[in-house]
């Protein structure tokens, strides 16, 4: 399609009408119209209003974009997202392809913007418990409750799940096994050199605490010495008091196999596609809609001015200026990843018609 045509369908979708945006019922992944927050705020800035913008990879955008867009079958992602397919991956066509098709829109409540990272661990493991690989990872249990609060974390290293045949994987190190459940998703690397991907399957239903936090609150740290080595080579200095420093968060994970992924293809993300590195961010879905792109402005570490697309979801991502960048996999992206807590600003793209509707439900 010519840029002449992407402009004039740009125009058709702005002038229909909401009625026929709507086809829940053939959706497989469905975009709910976004609750609108009384103490939330919606500002429609413009392209020029986002610094950087013209000097992104457009086109790298556009194909993680494209990975989770055919999830969304309202009918205007839909047909977006069939327009999407018919663009040439050059950084002039995708550009003009988000230019004409999404409206930037500013989402606020009023709490300060902060982005963290996060990553995918890798650690060596065994499918069999020995004398090195002593702490399991389990397979979500059949009669755990859904919703409500079970067994601690602690009640659990204690043995509360030994014996049920719920061990997917024995690990070396408990501070390993505790950020690969933080992460909620990894790969295990087996002595004959095959891996074990896992994803998220479920918890124990205690709310996280962190073990940074309580490193500060013990007066063990500051909090601009705290990273996830730092809390490792602690926890093996402390052995004993390690253990009891990671059994405060009481919250507890557990796994699923993953198949159907090749080596290269990152963890299954909230919309059960791979994640990309530095182009998958996990987001708030109540304010930020799944699988929407997402321009952000992150100042510290490794400042960005990059378009992402929101693919994620995560128990500590709460607010609309609230974003957790995925930042790859293995021990160099856990590095980046630690470092990672940085403030910025973060603007959604919509779909033009939704981006004015929202506003006419809030304007006065």
């Amino acid at each position: 399609m010519t840029l002449r045509g992407l402009a004039a369908y740009a125009l058709t979708l702005a002038l229909s009408t909401a009625p026929q945006l709507t086809n829940a019922q053939e959706a497989p992944l469905e975009t709910e119209a976004l609750p609108l927050f009384p103490e939330v705020t919606y500002s429609v800035l413009s392209y020029a209003d986002l610094p950087g913008w013209t000097g992104d990879d457009h086109a790298a955008a556009l194909e993680v974009f494209l990975r989770t867009c055919g999830d969304l079958r309202d009918a205007d992602w839909g047909a977006i997202c069939a327009l999407a397919r018919e663009q040439a991956e050059t950084p002039l066509s995708a550009r003009a392809f988000f230019e004409l098709i999404f409206t930037p829109v500013l989402i606020q409540d009023g709490a300060p913007t902060l982005f963290t990272g996060y990553f995918e661990p890798e650690i060596p493991g065994s499918r069999v418990r020995t004398e090195e690989y002593r702490h399991p990872l389990y397979s979500l249990p059949p009669d755990a409750p859904s919703g409500q609060s079970w067994y601690t974390r602690a009640e659990i290293d204690a043995g509360a799940l030994a014996g049920r045949g719920l061990e997917i994987a024995w690990v070396a190190d408990p501070v390993a096994l505790t950020f690969l459940q933080i992460q909620g998703s990894g790969r295990i690397d087996l002595e004959d050199g095959s891996q074990i991907r896992l994803g998220y399957a479920g918890n124990n239903g205690h709310e996280y605490r962190s073990i940074g936090e309580e490193m500060v609150r013990q007066g063990i740290y500051e909090w601009s010495q705290v990273s996830i080595p730092v809390i490792s080579n602690w926890v093996r200095r402390n052995p004993q008091k390690g253990a009891e420093l990671l059994r405060t968060n009481p919250s507890y994970v557990f796994f699923r196999e993953i198949s159907g992924v090749t080596p290269e293809d990152g963890p299954k993300g909230a919309m059960n596609r791979p994640l990309t590195s530095r182009r998958s961010l996990a987001v708030d879905p109540r304010y930020v809609p799944l699988g929407a792109p997402v321009w952000i402005e992150k100042e510290g570490f490794r400042a960005m001015r990059r378009l992402m697309v929101a693919q994620d979801t995560g128990s500590a991502i709460k607010g609309p200026q609230r974003a957790d960048v995925f930042m790859g996999t293995g021990s160099v992206a856990q590095r980046e990843a630690g470092r990672v807590r940085d403030t910025g600003r973060m603007v959604v793209l919509l779909p033009i018609q939704r981006a004015y509707a929202m506003l006419e439900e809030v304007t006065p």
